[in-house]
């Protein structure tokens, strides 16, 4: 059975940083994306980030870029999602997702984690 698990959510103020990680379990293929995306009250869910855990490539949003960074470790099959200079508007709740064939720049996913929450106060 495939799991992902986000970690590493909170409350922040403004300005600040949080990082949150992901944890991959059951999945042993190894062409394979994990990506971030959050969805915020009363919004759509909006893609961030994914890496491939084959070649490391990643991609962001115009809305993250410059401010969070994606990273991988292979060999505890974590991803983590670095952010700072956080604004009030990254308020939501991030989920991780694995995508079974990694495709940079499409958000399609196969699987999901449960969610953890962000809240930024201004």
């Amino acid at each position: 059975e495939v799991q992902l698990v986000e970690s590493g959510g909170g409350l922040v103020q403004a300005g600040g940083s949080l990082r949150l990680s992901c944890t991959v379990s059951g999945f042993n293929y190894r062409d394979y994306a994990i990506g971030w995306f959050r969805q915020a009250p009363g919004k759509e869910r909006e893609g961030i980030s994914p890496i491939s855990f084959y070649d490391g490539s990643t991609y962001y949003a115009d809305s993250v870029k410059g401010r969070f960074a994606i990273s991988r470790d292979n060999g505890k099959k974590m991803v983590y999602l670095q952010m700072n200079s956080l604004k009030a508007e990254d308020t939501g709740v991030y989920y991780c997702a694995l995508q079974a064939v990694a495709i940079m720049g499409l958000w399609e996913y196969d699987y999901w984690g449960q969610g953890t929450q962000v809240t930024v106060s201004s």
